[in-house]
């Protein structure tokens, strides 16, 4: 009898509402967030304190969990109203508080005694020790620094009390920086990296300029790469069982400011992956195909099996479909009720994405407005249109275009 297989938890991003809905449906076990102060993605929709409130209503009635970002390096004037924040998080009953600074620590000590306390990735933890230290101070999980071998992930796990959670990234966009601590974007844009406004500058282009020769532009690599900070994307999906033998409890994916599709279909694959893994099968090719569909820059497995190297060819994403639709209901006569995300026709090649199956290929047939009337596509964004679909078609299931 095959020994039985611990499953790690799904932790997904919700950067808005949409977002949280989509990966919980798609599988998420819990999901991470922020409330609109002290997150590490102030571009991201984020949640007002109402919105937080629904969130965490919404995640609990599916048995779900929700984690609140807390994880900014506050300055001084920003300490007097976190107490305030901290204490309507209890209120609401949050799953965690996700923390990189040992003030906020201890204050959420005071004013959130029932939230347990994650470890922010932003801490850096990659030794044992750390991780010792921070249990003893009332963690229940540290995020681990994703500079951590698979081997260092064992020896962490080995030396570390049962009870402490570890949490590893899985897949998303990496930083050139050590743990995200970064300077770059504030020294040059002045937008702070710690307090969430990256601006990314390890994504631009860079040429060398001389001193006495302004204006003029040098390539800085013999083969005109200039892109010399940008990072890989991490993609571990292939390696759910390996994460899960080095004693990894949570696995996280990165991407509160990516769209609600992706929140979905990267959700999805690795929901299926994490479950064949816990079952000992092989992962199926319809997931490995899967986060291959969706934006990416150059795929890496991060630092879990070497160096990931960085990307020198440019910052631009790829992505092997785009979503078309996302279905609201069913309608009358074995039509759908979907609403429009980007233009597709009569007769195009697409394929229907929902959690419970791997994606199906179909043909787009007659489609009709919402007045009744037949038209040839859906051109205009959010419009809401009705088509026939697949049979296990539900709400929240995406519509998308495989790219030629």
């Amino acid at each position: 009898m095959r020994p039985e297989i611990k499953k790690p938890e799904l932790l997904s991003p919700a950067g808005d509402m949409e977002r949280l809905e989509m990966a919980l449906h798609y599988g998420a076990d819990a999901v991470y967030l922020a409330g609109q102060q002290y997150g590490m993605r102030a571009s991201a929709g984020n949640f007002s304190p109402d919105e937080l409130k629904t969130a965490i209503e919404l995640a609990h009635s599916a048995g779900r969990r929700v984690y609140v970002t807390c994880n900014t390096l506050p300055r001084e004037d920003e300490l007097a109203a976190l107490p305030e924040f901290l204490e309507s998080l209890d209120a609401i009953c949050a799953d965690a508080l996700i923390i990189a600074d040992l003030g906020v620590l201890a204050m959420a000590k005071r004013h959130a005694p029932h939230v347990p306390v994650h470890i922010s990735t932003q801490f850096g933890v990659v030794n044992s020790a750390a991780a010792n230290m921070l249990c003893d101070m009332g963690a229940k999980r540290v995020v681990l620094a994703r500079e951590l071998s698979m081997d260092e992930l064992a020896s962490i796990r080995a030396h570390t009390p049962r009870e402490l959670e570890l949490e590893v990234f899985v897949h998303g966009a990496m930083c050139v920086s050590f743990s995200g601590r970064c300077l770059l974007s504030n020294y040059m844009t002045g937008r702070d990296a710690n307090r969430g406004q990256c601006a990314q500058p390890c994504r631009w282009k860079y040429r060398l300029v001389e001193e006495k020769r302004p204006g003029e532009y040098f390539e800085i690599g013999e083969d005109g790469g200039t892109y010399i900070l940008n990072s890989r994307d991490m993609c571990m999906i292939e390696h759910i069982p390996e994460l899960i033998a080095a004693g990894a409890d949570s696995l996280k994916i990165e991407g509160r400011m990516k769209s609600a599709y992706y929140a979905a279909a990267v959700t999805n694959a690795y929901r299926h992956a994490v479950d064949e893994a816990a079952e000992g099968v092989p992962l199926s090719e319809a997931w490995r195909r899967e986060v291959f569909m969706l934006s990416h820059r150059e795929y890496s497995t991060g630092f879990f099996f070497g160096e990931p190297g960085q990307y020198y060819g440019g910052t631009m994403y790829s992505a092997g479909a785009d979503v078309c639709a996302v279905v609201e209901g069913a309608a009358p006569g074995g039509m759908f009720r979907l609403t429009q995300r980007n233009r597709f026709s009569t007769g195009d090649s697409l394929e229907l994405l929902s959690p419970d199956r791997p994606p199906v290929p179909f043909r787009a047939g007659k489609m009709l407005d919402a007045s009744g009337l037949e038209i040839s596509c859906a051109p205009h964004p959010m419009m809401e249109f009705f088509m026939p679909l697949p049979d296990g078609a539900a709400r929240l299931s995406i519509v998308r275009k495989i790219r030629e």
